[in-house]
């Protein structure tokens, strides 16, 4: 099953009067994406830590621990961290994240985009799918990844990790606490006192959809496979 998609009916708890309907699919770790539900979504740098702590193989986490105490662990790390590459602090290559994140959402219509964060190293993303997850992912990081080494002078170079951390929201409590932990990754990394002084992020007003400039596809080259391309490349 791996690198291949399996959509399936599952009845999470016993005394659930219904059923979801599931995609499921496996690179490294598995990825499930319930029909109709927000997806929270952790992308980081290729090579930005020195192991894979999806896999609870880092030296600062212990084995034993739950997915989300894992992924807490691996997010401190990450904000930490003092070495590694961090091409996400160049204005420029975090402009062109911010700007595909948006584009995707709104020009392609692969999700609604309802909070957002880039950092040093990584990027927090909470989403509504309109496509499968695989294809969500592909898209923006394979987009945003070629811009970035573009404006870097990098040729041919990995800019994404491979593997992605998703986790799918149970409700709208866990909604709200999502999106705060997003807006306030910049505070609690101590980059800045209040969550709108951070640029890029969404909670910045600066970033308005509204105002956001149109990628230039003929400018950067795309490869998106089955993906459809922006109707302005037609």
């Amino acid at each position: 099953m791996w690198g291949r998609s399996v959509t399936c009916r599952l009845r999470i708890l016993k005394s659930a009067p219904h059923f979801f309907c599931m995609t499921f699919y496996r690179r490294r770790l598995p990825h499930w994406q319930p029909e109709g539900v927000p997806i929270f979504l952790t992308w980081r740098l290729y090579g930005s830590l020195p192991r894979s702590p999806w896999q609870g193989r880092s030296k600062t986490c212990p084995t034993g621990l739950t997915e989300g105490r894992r992924f807490l662990l691996m997010d401190r790390e990450l904000d930490a961290a003092c070495s590694g590459p961090m091409f996400l602090k160049n204005p420029h290559v975090a402009a062109a994240v911010a700007e595909t994140l948006l584009t995707a959402g709104k020009e392609w219509t692969l999700y609604d985009l309802f909070a957002w964060v880039i950092m040093s190293n990584h990027v927090h993303v909470l989403l509504q799918p309109h496509k499968p997850l695989r294809r969500i992912t592909h898209a923006v990081k394979s987009t945003s990844a070629r811009r970035a080494n573009f404006i870097l002078g990098r040729a041919a170079l990995w800019f994404w990790q491979d593997e992605s951390y998703d986790h799918w929201v149970r409700d709208g409590r866990e909604f709200e606490r999502i999106v705060q932990y997003i807006e306030w990754n910049p505070v609690r990394a101590g980059l800045v006192e209040r969550v709108e002084q951070w640029p890029w992020s969404s909670a910045a007003k600066a970033w308005q959809v509204e105002d956001l400039p149109h990628i230039n596809v003929h400018e950067f080259p795309l490869s998106y496979g089955t993906l459809p391309l922006p109707p302005n490349s037609r």
